[in-house]
């Protein structure tokens, strides 16, 4: 179980120091439009509940002109914008005088990504406590939650890690494959809370389980993936420096490709229901309150649908990303079989 702890914990301080300065405005800034999407799905500098504002303090590590660094905390935007010391250009918190260096701020994105996270903790730290007492392992497991584990759990092991990791390695792979769907599944589903943000809507939270899984790739690679990428066996030399970059594109196109499906797949389906729902303010501003009531029966079936079709999404992205994860490892912890050793017999001349 510790492994699960040390990838959550990984996570938790990778994201919190990528984090960006840039922040949808804030509601006091009214937009013409009846409906602002982008600013909806945007990341906030406060969080949402049944309505309720709760703005989140910034915090900034700066220097000034002197070239002192230093530490500044302020309870939210509007306090640090008030004392004095930062202005805001294009909603991009910056010092008047000086420079910054690291925005620490909290954020809406942040905060679900930490619940996303602190669920799957629970979720395991449960499961954890019912096999320790017994429960799964001397006898059938009991609950609603142990089976859901269980069920999670051998379909991870079982569907991915074992089909694309071969032989007996796949088993320390599967704590991490675990924690990337679980994860990933809890954050997806927290995005369909009505007041709730979508923390893989975000580049940034995407980019961040990519490089993870790059990183785990890179470091399960064999001498014989390095080889592949390097001095690709078997070709003519010529070749080989043309497959280089090929290879180390390769590499890199992987984790870009993983971060920018996630990510568009969760932001367009929340931009889809606040388009749908978001018809209602069109109509009402418009055409009267008359249009708005006969466009809101159309408009909540579709979304209610849309919804169903969304927890489905959000448990097949999940999947889907630990799948590619999954193989991407495997084709790297992979050991090839290569006849080039012969290739010269191959291409000579038969004997008389």
């Amino acid at each position: 179980m510790t492994k699960y702890f040390t990838f959550l914990s990984l996570l938790i301080v990778v994201l919190f120091l990528s984090q960006p300065t840039i922040l949808a405005a804030d509601a006091d800034t009214e937009s013409e439009s009846p409906i602002d999407i982008m600013g909806t799905v945007a990341d906030h500098d406060y969080f949402t509940f049944f309505g309720t504002k709760l703005y989140l303090p910034r915090l900034f590590l700066w220097q000034d002109d002197n070239g002192s660094t230093q530490f500044s905390t302020y309870g939210s935007t509007k306090k640090a914008l008030a004392s004095g010391e930062f202005e805001q250009v294009d909603y991009i918190i910056t010092p008047v005088n000086g420079s910054m260096l690291i925005d620490f701020s909290l954020t809406s994105h942040l905060l679900y990504f930490w619940f996303g996270l602190g669920a799957l903790a629970l979720f395991t730290m449960y499961a954890g406590s019912r096999y320790k007492k017994g429960i799964g392992t001397s006898t059938a497991p009991k609950g609603v939650l142990q089976n859901l584990f269980e069920i999670f759990y051998e379909f991870i092991r079982d569907e991915v890690a074992k089909p694309n990791i071969e032989g007996d390695k796949y088993k320390k792979y599967v704590p991490y494959l675990f924690t990337m769907f679980m994860s990933i599944a809890f954050m997806n589903s927290f995005g369909l809370l009505p007041w709730a943000a979508t923390a893989t809507a975000d580049i940034t939270v995407t980019a961040v389980l990519a490089l993870f899984t790059f990183f785990v790739t890179q470091f399960s690679g064999t001498k014989d993936h390095w080889q592949h990428v390097f001095w690709f066996p078997g070709v003519p030399l010529g070749v080989k420096f043309l497959m280089i970059p090929v290879e180390l594109i390769g590499l890199l196109t992987k984790p870009f490709a993983l971060a920018i499906r996630l990510f568009a797949n969760m932001m367009s389906g929340k931009i889809m229901i606040i388009a749908i729902l978001g018809l209602i303010f069109i109509f009402n501003d418009m055409y009267g309150s008359v249009a708005a009531y006969s466009v809101s029966i159309l408009s909540v079936a579709m979304t209610s649908i849309l919804y169903v079709l969304k927890l489905f999404v959000a448990l097949l992205q999940a999947y889907i990303f630990t799948l590619l994860s999954a193989v991407f490892i495997g084709m790297a912890a992979e050991e090839h079989e290569h006849d080039h050793e012969h290739d010269d017999h191959i291409h000579a001349e038969p004997s008389v």
